[in-house]
Order: C-alpha cells, then sequence, then structure tokens
C-alpha cells in the first residue's frame, strides 16, 4: 500500500531523511582471531572439517571416558533423528577421531585435519555454555609428538599468545599416558595434546600411531599479549654461554628451562636445548642436557664477571631446586 501511495503522491515528494539508528558492520574479536587461527593452521598444511554437534552417546566409551566423568552429562535432544545423533556432544575429540579414521580406511596415507568445534555444556535454569575448541588431528610417516606440539606452537606463535608450557599427563584415558600432555598458556590449562590411546585408535578404526590436540579458544582470548610495538636493535653486542648439566631422568626440560629463566636475571635474553645425551659417562638413570644462554645488556657491554655471575646464580639455583650438577 505504501508503495502504491509513494507512486500516485511521487516519489520526488517525498523529503529525502538520514537513517536515526544504524549500526556498521565489522568482526568481532573472536571473529577475527577465529580467522587468523584457521589461516595459521592451513598454512602449516592442515584441511579444516566441519562436524555435526549432536553425537551418540556412545562416543564416551569410544574414547574410554570413565562413567562417573561430568562429560557424560550432556544435553538431550528431544525429536532426534536417531540414536546415534541424541544428544549434543562436550567433547570434540570423537568428531576429529571419525574423520581421520573414515581418511584412513580410504588408504590415505597422511592427513592433516583442523576444526573450530563448538561443544555444549549444560548449565542448571539456564541456556548451555558453547566454548570453541581448536582441534588439530594427524597421522602419517613424518608424524609424531613433537611434530604436532612444534605446529601447536607456531599456531600459537601466530597468534601472539603469551608463554606457553606443557607438562606430562598420564592419567588421560583417551590419550597414550606416556606420549601425552597438558598444555598451558599465560600459567592457565588450556588443553591437551599427544598421540591417541591405541585403544581408542583401533575402536575408529585406524591401525596407524595418530596424534591430535585439544585447545579452547575462549581461554586463549584471555591471553593474547598487547599489539606489537617496536624495540630498536640492541647498540651493544651480547654474548653466549653454554651450559651443560647432569640431572635425574624424571626432571624435564622445561623444569632446568624455568629454573635457568627464574634464577639468571634481566641479562637473560634466551635459553635454548642444543644436546640431550644418554650413555657413557653418564650414571645410570641420569641424563645430560645442554643449554645456549643468549645474555646481553642494553646499557653497556657485557664483562666476564657479570657472564660468571649469571652463570654462578643459574648453577646454584639448578642445585638447590632440581638437584642438577655442572658435566
Amino acid at each position: 500500500i505504501a508503495e502504491e501511495v509513494g507512486r500516485s503522491y511521487g516519489y520526488n515528494e517525498i523529503p529525502t531523511t538520514p537513517f536515526k539508528t544504524s549500526t556498521q558492520g565489522g568482526y568481532s574479536p573472536e571473529m577475527v582471531l577465529e580467522a587468523k587461527a584457521g589461516q595459521l593452521c592451513r598454512s602449516l598444511g592442515f584441511s579444516e572439517i566441519i562436524t555435526y554437534s549432536f553425537v551418540s552417546p556412545t562416543i564416551f566409551d569410544q574414547i574410554r571416558i570413565p562413567a562417573d566423568s561430568n562429560l557424560r552429562n550432556t544435553l538431550k535432544i528431544q525429536n532426534p533423528l536417531g540414536e546415534d545423533t541424541s544428544i549434543m556432544r562436550t567433547i570434540a575429540l570423537p568428531s576429529m577421531l571419525e574423520i581421520l579414521g573414515r581418511n584412513n580406511a580410504y588408504h590415505n596415507k597422511s592427513v592433516n585435519l583442523y576444526e573450530l568445534a563448538k561443544i555444549y555444556l549444560p548449565r542448571e535454569n539456564d541456556l548451555p555454555e558453547e566454548p570453541k575448541m581448536l582441534l588439530l588431528g594427524s597421522y602419517g610417516p613424518n608424524v609424531n609428538f613433537f611434530t604436532l606440539k612444534g605446529q601447536l606452537e607456531a599456531v600459537f606463535a601466530g597468534l601472539r599468545t603469551e608463554k606457553t608450557a606443557y607438562a606430562a599427563d598420564k592419567t588421560n584415558p583417551s590419550y597414550h599416558p606416556g606420549r601425552c600432555a597438558k598444555v598451558f598458556v599465560g600459567g592457565e590449562e588450556v588443553g591437551v595434546m599427544g598421540q591417541v590411546h591405541p585403544a581408542v585408535a583401533k575402536n575408529y578404526g585406524i591401525d596407524v600411531e595418530v596424534y591430535c590436540c585439544e585447545v579452547s579458544f575462549a581461554k586463549i582470548m584471555n591471553h593474547l599479549l598487547p599489539e606489537v610495538t617496536y624495540t630498536p636493535l640492541p647498540k651493544y653486542q651480547g654474548t653466549t654461554r653454554d651450559l651443560s648439566i647432569l640431572c635425574d631422568e624424571s626432571v624435564t626440560v622445561a623444569d632446568v628451562e624455568n629454573v635457568i629463566e627464574a634464577s639468571a636475571g634481566k641479562l637473560l635474553r634466551n635459553v635454548k636445548l642444543f644436546d640431550i645425551y644418554r650413555g657413557t659417562g653418564v650414571p645410570e638413570g641420569q641424563k645430560s642436557l645442554a643449554f645456549s644462554l643468549e645474555l646481553r645488556a642494553d646499557e653497556r657491554t657485557l664483562t666476564d664477571a657479570d657472564s660468571e655471575g649469571v652463570m654462578t646464580k643459574v648453577l646454584s639455583a639448578l642445585a638447590e631446586k632440581l638437584n642438577a650438577t655442572l658435566r
């Protein structure tokens, strides 16, 4: 009717007025970060998958989730198409394993997949929490724990997160007890990574070693570094000191790096592991770890006394906290 009135009255007789309210479109910070994460994963050779959020109740048995786990507290669909799609997933690992298993059945020798997957966690008297997870899944002749760890760290570096760390996890039932680690960003646990337990892989028809990681995208959002700022190149030359220590097999490289960084002071710019040795000359039950320490001051050239002071502090802290000795 309005169109007919306007045509009869004359559109040129109707004054032009701007919209009283308008909203400028754009991407939210979460959407920008998700797009960047996807771009980073694809640049590392991963292909994106999109899986269903409704799954079968049997997934928990397939990935060996205990009967009393909170993950089994799910939202049930009132009118499901079938038993296989009757609940909303609280964990996205089975969806990734299903696709990896299908690729293995098609005799694809090497597969790298990623997904930004929502999970649905019930809340009392409220809508469910819907956090988004970043999953990576790989298998193939050149895939192992450390390749996946390096790829995950590349994603974190591209997203510019705070410092990442890893701690061995022998209790996760879905992963190999000797090749599984909790993932920390900025001191907060954000997920898990490692080799999928052989019994779990077998449940999905996978007869090769398969590696996955699951990290919470919402938690990563809380640990992003501020905007990039320019730092002038150093005016004064630094120095590098090598440190080789003997420690117990139970001591991890991360443990040693944390002690070095905490005790070396502000002159330490970087610490890097370059050798692990077991064998002749190393006592049984111990290993030799060799690190390279980069030292530099912004306002002056370092002296030998400066370097020796740092190394003395580091060795003293390693002996006190980790019972490590200079080799």
